[in-house]
């Protein structure tokens, strides 16, 4: 298994990274951490942990820079950006498509809070890129607009507790026009910390990429 930190340079930025390619791998996952986390989020790291077991591919980097993380400690603005990180995982797909080690893999990606919709619209913004989505207790609402250009497969994991969050996501299901269902998780709350329940999280996801990365 083939593991390496990389750098991202996007609009003109840098990003810190952190790729795992399984030997074999044929897709890889792209994560977005949500408001206030990192490529350190401990619920990412354990779900691109499994999907890595499962033979896929993964890629956890920060969406924002050292510098700007110390503003949006601050500020607590750049974290609501949705236009930012959306842009940013855009390009986040750009280089997965180009660097030596990943070019050639089926593209999905991975959304937790507002990285779901980040990712959601990177996958609008990529429709002959991006393979699959799937969102941990996300905010696909902030998506917006870009929720009806969205070609992948959508796959949304809500906490069945979660209630404000299921509305929110039951809202955004119905703009989209691409394959999306809803699954809730019974008994997790928002952040999935109850037993079991984050292993629920991922072996749906693995089921769902697994199903739409395989090769043609």
């Amino acid at each position: 298994m083939n593991r390496q930190n990389v750098t991202l340079e996007i609009d003109g930025i840098l990003l810190e990274g952190d790729l795992i390619v399984p030997e074999g791998a044929t897709g890889i996952v792209v994560f977005a951490h949500g408001s206030g986390s990192s490529r350190f989020s401990s619920r990412n790291r354990q779900v691109a942990h499994y999907l890595s077991e499962q033979g896929l591919a993964t890629l956890l980097f920060d969406l924002l820079t050292p510098e700007e993380n110390v503003i949006d400690e601050r500020t607590r603005e750049l974290r609501f950006d949705i236009g930012l990180i959306g842009r940013r995982m855009t390009g986040a797909v750009d280089w997965v498509a180009r660097a030596e080690a990943t070019r050639g893999l089926a593209i999905g990606l991975f959304g937790a809070s507002t990285g779901a919709a980040a990712a959601l619209i990177a996958a609008a913004n990529r429709p002959a890129q991006v393979r699959a989505v799937v969102s941990r207790g996300g905010r696909p609402d902030l998506a917006g607009d870009a929720l009806p250009a969205v070609e992948a497969p959508t796959l949304l994991l809500v906490g069945g507790d979660d209630v404000a969050v299921i509305g929110l996501n039951e809202q955004a299901r119905e703009r989209m026009q691409a394959h999306c269902e809803l699954t809730l998780i019974p008994g997790a709350t928002h952040l999935f910390e109850e037993p079991g329940t984050l292993e629920e999280v991922q072996a749906l996801a693995s089921r769902w990429f697994k199903h739409y990365l395989s090769v043609d």
